[in-house]
């Protein structure tokens, strides 16, 4: 993994949040990854496997045109991959922040780069 393909990553995650395209999101992680909204989640709370994960993103919808992403590669070791972002949830109008969210993504990618980790980090902004 180097920053160029990582950077494809994200942007690929950001498309497939936007579409809810089934055959993008299931691209972006291996068949038994571990995905994590929360740094704290184990067990049933951690989503395993890929088509767990595609599901819960196909359950968990957010309405087109009510949010803006941007995440950029902050550290690469190997494997593992550190991302940090900041997501915005928007008003009616599309333009008035009514939420931001700083993110960090912890990543580790498999030899085909499909992320075979993914956790979430997260902070609101306080108004």
């Amino acid at each position: 993994m180097d920053h160029t393909d990582f950077q494809q990553w994200l942007d690929a995650y950001v498309k497939a949040w936007r579409t809810y395209d089934e055959e993008a999101i299931g691209g972006l992680f291996s068949d038994d990854a571990r995905y994590r909204y929360h740094p704290w989640d184990e067990g049933d709370d951690a989503l395993e496997g890929r088509a767990a994960i595609v599901a819960n993103w196909l359950e968990e919808r957010d309405e087109p045109g009510t949010w803006t992403a941007e995440y950029r590669p902050w550290a690469i070791d190997g494997d593992r991959a550190v991302a940090a972002g900041i997501s915005r949830y928007l008003a009616a109008d599309g333009e008035t922040v009514e939420r931001e969210y700083h993110n960090v993504f912890l990543c580790r990618f498999d030899d085909e780069g499909r992320c075979s980790e993914f956790t979430e980090l997260f902070m609101k902004r306080d108004a």
